[in-house]
């Protein structure tokens, strides 16, 4: 197979397990020496799940998740889709569910994988829900609130966002709260991705 080709493959392979733990790494800033450690097994292995050469078992995966901090369904492949859509359309039904639903926030995959510079998250925030403590992720992120109203506070700033407004967070503290009788349903752009 010429390089071009190769390539050409590479480019519209479909979404592996490897790609997205190799994604999901990577975006914590973690080294292969570094998970190597967190797991007690060699770099070579590591990097050999990473490129699809060795399967891990039900119990790795188990502790990749809480190593990575997401929830272990998200290492468990996608819905079934068709050959053509793999990798360019991610159907209502088939989004993979993101973060660990804590504090009232359920977030679902939008982008088909984890593999590119930025993920696409669908964040629903259910009524009279907030985060408790500030956080901080070293991202670039943009949010556009499809439906219901969401309070942030960035930082030392606060707004309230309702229907068709956006933001933006640049690897600043920020906390949201949902005070109101409504879900709030978000869109997010995240660079690099976090999940």
């Amino acid at each position: 197979m010429t390089r071009a080709k190769r390539q050409g493959a590479e480019a519209t392979a479909p979404r592996s397990l490897g790609a997205d733990l190799r994604a999901i790494r990577k975006g914590r800033r973690l080294t292969l020496t570094d998970m190597a450690e967190a797991l007690d097994r060699s770099v070579g292995w590591v990097s050999q799940v990473e490129r699809d050469i060795s399967t891990p078992s039900i119990s790795d995966l188990r502790h990749m998740a809480e190593i990575l901090d997401v929830p272990i369904s998200l290492l468990f492949g996608e819905a079934t889709v068709t050959p053509e859509e793999r990798g360019y359309v991610v159907r209502a039904g088939a989004r993979r569910a993101m973060g660990s639903a804590a504090n009232g926030l359920t977030e679902e995959l939008l982008s088909p994988d984890l593999t590119d510079s930025f993920e696409v998250i669908h964040s629903t925030f259910a009524a009279y829900s907030g985060l408790e403590a500030p956080v901080m992720r070293e991202t670039q992120e943009v949010g556009f609130v499809i439906s219901g109203r969401l309070n942030l506070k960035i930082a030392e700033r606060s707004f309230t966002v309702c229907p068709g407004d956006s933001f933006r967070i640049r690897g600043e503290y920020y906390t949201w709260d949902n005070p109101y009788d409504t879900p709030a349903v978000v869109v997010w752009v995240i660079s690099p991705p976090v999940y």
